[in-house]
């Protein structure tokens, strides 16, 4: 396979999972066993093509992005309220991050612990649509500080690959009682502060081989970052559509059946 489709290919996987409950690290990490291609040589793409996808939520979202913006200046309570939630929940990340970096790292070539994140996280997603209170937190600002708190904590799990950043978010707010959509995009707004901190790590801890072109060229991930770009501005607002009609529940079998399939190709080499 050409270098550029290989681009192309994980910019598609990353721009289609990047925002689901379905794991966009896990499926880069399956995608590096299926395709046989080197793992460390496409580390760097694999991180930073995720600000194309960043890219789209901030294009989609731009009203509200643009009536904070104007509300911060004009000090409107909601404004703030907006901005404190998404700065608390991103803190546990950050912090935790920085300490574990290289445990999480050593997680990251490990294709079987994908496997078995994606099909216990499937089932936790079964659990928490049967189990999770009902709800009126129809707004961001409208989340409770202790209930960002514990939403900032539990998208720490998704440290593990496998797990799902938006899937630990998401769910995590359902469990503490923050309804459907609220959820979906509080975990949308909080990815951006999220994965532009673990692209810029990225680039700086790995600066030298970048431009030594030991690694993946600086145009091949600009044109994955392009290509997540385009396929998430239609993932998103396709996926907003399904999660208010039918809830989380193909997204959970999704998991469990990929999972299952990809271990038992795994184990089979």
């Amino acid at each position: 396979m050409t270098e550029l489709l290989t681009v192309i290919l994980l910019g598609i996987v990353e721009g289609i999972t990047e925002f689901l409950p379905v794991s966009s690290t896990g499926h880069l990490i399956l995608a590096t066993r299926l395709l046989g291609y080197d793992a460390g040589r496409w580390e760097v793409f694999n991180v930073v093509i995720q600000l194309g996808a960043i890219l789209a939520i901030v294009v989609l979202y731009w009203r509200t992005f643009w009536a904070v913006g104007m509300g911060l200046f004009r000090r409107e309570p909601k404004s703030w309220l907006f901005l404190r939630n998404l700065v608390v929940a991103f803190i546990p990340a950050a912090v935790i991050g920085l300490a574990l970096h290289k445990y999480i790292e050593a997680l990251l070539g490990n294709a079987e612990v994908v496997t078995i994140a994606l099909v216990v996280g499937g089932f936790a997603i079964l659990a928490v649509e049967r189990f999770a209170p009902r709800s009126d937190i129809s707004g961001v600002a409208d989340i409770p500080l202790k209930t960002v708190i514990g939403i900032g904590f539990l998208q720490c799990l998704a440290m593990i690959p496998g797990v799902s950043r938006s899937g630990a978010t998401i769910l995590g707010a359902l469990a503490l009682g923050v309804e459907r959509r609220t959820a979906a995009e509080f975990s949308f707004f909080l990815a951006i502060p999220t994965m532009l901190g673990a692209s810029a790590l990225e680039l700086l801890k790995n600066r030298d081989a970048i431009a030594s072109g030991g690694g993946v060229g600086l145009g091949a991930i600009a044109i994955g970052a392009a290509v997540s770009f385009i396929v998430a501005l239609l993932v998103v607002k396709w996926f907003v559509g399904i999660v208010t009609k039918h809830g989380f529940v193909p997204f959970a079998l999704y998991r469990v059946v990929a999972g299952s399939a990809a271990l038992i190709w795994l184990l089979s080499k």
